[in-house]
């Protein structure tokens, strides 16, 4: 809220400079604001009273859209990628996809390991649980297991994410 839009009875002000001018009416502050040839806008709403400031309202709003920028920069996006295996996985293959599963992870992101069962290999799912646990074995130097196996479906996943 600036200038006119505040209706409260009584505000905390604050100077142009930072400094504290104490406790008055609103008018009293709008006055003193167009004195300075600034705006006076409210920065603490939920305050009792209520905190406003003497500054300058677009110099104000391309400060806060700065640091809101800038707050954004430093986000780390974690994306979920994924490595599909079969039951009947060779050795090699394995190593391979374990491989790329180990850049995903030190790079950040989380990775799904989903082992995927075709025609009449969901009759020996029990058998195949074995790729996925050599899979993170392979792995455990770098990440932990996040979420265990779980079966959906024709597939049976698991999620891989980096040591702490």
């Amino acid at each position: 809220m600036i200038n006119e839009q505040i209706r409260d009875k009584e505000v905390r002000l604050i100077g142009p400079k930072g400094e504290q001018l104490g406790i008055m009416s609103a008018k009293e502050a709008m006055f003193k604001a167009q004195d300075a040839g600034l705006d006076l806008v409210k920065v603490a709403p939920m305050a009792k009273p209520p905190v406003c400031k003497i500054i300058d309202y677009g110099k104000y709003k391309y400060e806060m859209a700065r640091k809101e920028k800038e707050a954004k920069k430093k986000q780390k996006t974690i994306d979920i990628k994924e490595v599909r295996l079969s039951p009947n996985i060779e050795a090699n293959d394995i190593k391979t996809k374990a491989t790329a599963a180990r850049k995903f992870i030190t790079k950040g992101d989380k990775v799904k390991v989903t082992l995927r069962f075709r025609g009449r290999e969901i009759a020996h799912m029990h058998a195949s649980k074995h790729v996925l646990e050599d899979f993170a074995e392979l792995l455990s130097d770098v990440a932990v297991v996040e979420r265990g196996m779980k079966v959906e479906g024709r597939s049976m996943t698991m999620f891989l994410a980096e040591k702490r």
